[in-house]
């Protein structure tokens, strides 16, 4: 364990902020890696008006510079000061929340572009703020734990912080799990019976699902990890080897931002998908009308026909 001086008095002479020396190099990548993909969300959201994914480039930025307080701590080694400790510990633990806000509302917005809200286990008007209230719930606590931790002055302390944490991760689990199952009962509604607009307007709705189960994973795993990380406490193997944090939190979430950029929503889902939708829904049922329509009137000549005969 590397000796750590502490800026401030009262600080317990046990307790350190790092039980390693911090890597600037991984911490380097990770800046690169999350900023890359941050400035790509930023453009596809700002060019496609998908405003819905605005938590998601949040996040994006979080993550890129709570890596950066990881460098600013490399450079301290070993005496670390409180400042890039808060901006590390605190900003890559709520960047993850901020993704699932907008995973969250992809469903929704999916849902209603292929015209079948009567497929959805929750009703359509509640589905998303169900998920995105449980998201806030878990924002705020794993905020509040991590701004506890940022402050801790002894083991005690930074135990109580990650309580707190372990609640809001918790929280994150169920409402992802939740999710999850809200959205393989629709894909296997659909599946059964496929509305006319999935199959009338090519719409791709099954990858994105399969996207939406792809990051979900991917973000769940990650908050098992922290789950683990913090119940095994302060002095416990995950907190004491750094790698564990690259491979479980950071690689994953990049992964995440990763695929949504590739398969970014708007391909599919934006207000002009919507809209355009909509309008040939509303089209295609006219147009159904019109030949009604038509076809009664040509039957009504022809019986006039014959009874004129």
């Amino acid at each position: 364990m590397a000796d750590a001086g502490q800026a401030d008095a009262g600080y317990d002479p046990e307790f350190v902020l790092y039980h390693y020396d911090p890597s600037r190099i991984a911490a380097a990548i990770f800046v690169f890696l999350f900023s890359a993909s941050t400035i790509l969300h930023s453009y596809q959201l700002a060019v496609k008006k998908t405003w819905y994914f605005i938590p998601f480039v949040v996040g994006g930025i979080c993550q890129s510079v709570g890596y950066g307080g990881r460098i600013w701590s490399s450079l301290e080694t070993p005496n670390w000061t409180l400042q890039p400790y808060i901006i590390q510990s605190l900003l890559i633990l709520v960047a993850p929340a901020l993704f699932a806000a907008s995973i969250y509302m992809i469903l929704g917005r999916l849902i209603r572009l292929v015209d079948a809200a009567h497929y959805s286990v929750v009703p359509l008007k509640w589905l998303t703020k169900l998920f995105v209230t449980a998201d806030v719930i878990s924002f705020f606590m794993q905020g509040a734990g991590g701004a506890m931790l940022s402050i801790a002055k002894s083991a005690q302390d930074f135990q109580n912080g990650q309580n707190v944490i372990i609640g809001g991760l918790f929280v994150q689990l169920t409402a992802f799990s939740l999710f999850m199952v809200v959205a393989a009962v629709f894909h296997k509604r659909m599946l059964a019976d496929p509305v006319r607009p999935s199959n009338s307007y090519n719409i791709p709705w099954q990858r994105y699902l399969w996207v939406l189960y792809a990051v979900s994973g991917l973000i769940l795993v990650r908050s098992i990890f922290r789950v683990i990380e913090y119940l095994q406490g302060y002095d416990g193997s995950l907190q004491g080897t750094e790698y564990w944090l690259y491979i479980f939190d950071a690689m994953l979430m990049f992964v995440v931002m990763a695929i949504l950029n590739v398969f970014h929503p708007s391909r599919v889902i934006s207000y002009k998908a919507l809209a355009h939708t909509s309008w040939q829904c509303t089209t295609s049922t006219e147009q159904e009308l019109q030949d009604s329509n038509a076809w009664s009137r040509s039957q009504g000549r022809n019986a006039a026909a014959k009874a004129i005969v």
